[in-house]
């Protein structure tokens, strides 16, 4: 088993300041594995009869287990209750360490009566970050992690099959949006998830979105609302400045793997000018990890000039972040357009293969070239 010490310790940290951590992410991302390598933990499976069971007197059962033990509760969501069950373990057995494992954000499972306030920390586990390739994974070229996507199953795969991910996209609506928000139209949903796979890391048009899926303009909207909540997209809303030429309503949706992408596109190979996208899905996964979500934007003018995401750090504090695949690349004509209105703050390049950290002078504008390495393990400070 190969052991996802980021992610085991991003759990234990969680745990020094909140009794519960809800633990969410796709179907075949890790999560039953993550939380096996555990050690000394209770591991129940509430896919099971047994479980539910066990189960229906949560008090009873907390009581039985040992002050401070660590209980995993995977698929919470099967449960009838499982609010309940949460709520009952921070607030009675407050010795207890509960991790709770589900394909989508808590508050999208109806069952969840209560939010937990103040006593959960929610984790999203990505795909296989790039990082994790080079250590514990074994995968050292990034056209494999790019073409095969971050599921640990297709990633170690030595050829990318495609049944794979046919599979994973019905199994996506079936036990996750037909359950969670009673969506009955399979088709429509799903050809809708091909388009918005197919064209990650671009602008969202929901009139043209409608216009390709069949799907009316408010059931688009309702579906990617439906997507994201279950995690097969992430939309990156703009940043808003106040510059009369910048991009302010639309936002840029990604796909949550390369590989999937790859799929929705028909590509069996990564070619040349591929790469630079797709890098841009591996990079914003790791600004992700680093717990930057909720700072993150993109920034793009009327004449096309873009910065790859923009960083509100506080304070009037504006960072940059430019995805590349090679440092030689680096254009740095649309970051000196964005310094010119907005003065303050650090410019960064994330590269696959930068090993340590530099920096280059493009004129005035210092820029500071790292990995998704120094990224995650800094947090980006």
């Amino acid at each position: 088993m190969i052991k996802r010490e980021f992610w085991l310790n991003k759990i234990r940290k969680a745990w020094q300041t909140r009794p519960v951590v809800w633990l969410s992410g796709v179907r075949r991302v890790g999560k039953t594995s993550l939380a096996r390598a555990i050690p000394d933990a209770v591991f129940l499976n509430c896919d099971l009869a047994s479980t539910m069971r066990r189960l229906e007197d949560p008090e009873t059962f907390f009581q039985s287990q040992k002050n401070e033990s660590t209980i995993i509760l995977d698929e919470i969501h099967r449960l009838p209750d499982p609010s309940n069950v949460l709520k009952i373990a921070a607030d009675a057995f407050p010795g207890l360490r509960v991790l709770a494992t589900g394909s989508s954000t808590l508050s999208a499972t109806r069952k969840f009566r209560d939010s937990l306030t103040g006593r959960k920390w929610a984790i999203y586990l990505s795909p296989v970050l790039w990082d994790e390739c080079l250590k514990g994974f074994g995968v050292r070229d990034l056209d494999t992690r790019l073409l095969h996507g971050g599921l640990p199953e297709p990633l170690l795969a030595e050829k990318k099959n495609t049944d794979f991910f046919a599979e994973w996209m019905d199994s996506y609506y079936a036990r996750d949006i037909a359950e969670l928000f009673a969506v009955r139209d399979r088709s429509g949903f799903l050809r809708l998830l091909r388009l918005l796979f197919y064209q990650s890391g671009g602008l969202a048009d929901i009139s043209k979105l409608a216009s390709e899926s069949g799907l009316s303009r408010p059931t688009v909207m309702a579906h990617i609302e439906a997507m994201t909540v279950a995690h097969a997209l992430f939309a990156l809303r703009p940043f808003q400045g106040g510059g009369r030429r910048e991009i302010v309503h639309r936002p840029k949706i990604y796909a949550f793997d390369t590989g999937f992408v790859t799929f929705a596109r028909g590509w069996d190979t990564i070619r040349d000018e591929d790469r630079g996208i797709l890098w841009e899905h591996l990079a914003l996964d790791a600004l992700r990890a680093a717990g930057l979500e909720s700072q993150i934007h993109y920034w793009r003018d009327k004449s096309g000039r873009e910065i790859d995401f923009v960083l509100r750090r506080g304070n009037g504090r504006l960072d940059t972040i430019e995805c590349k695949v090679s440092p030689d690349r680096f254009n740095v004509e649309s970051l000196r357009q964005f310094r010119s209105i907005y003065r303050k703050g650090a410019n960064f390049a994330i590269c696959p293969m930068v090993t340590e950290p530099f920096m280059r002078n493009f004129g005035k504008i210092k820029v500071h070239f790292t990995s998704t390495f120094h990224i995650i393990s800094k947090g980006h400070s």
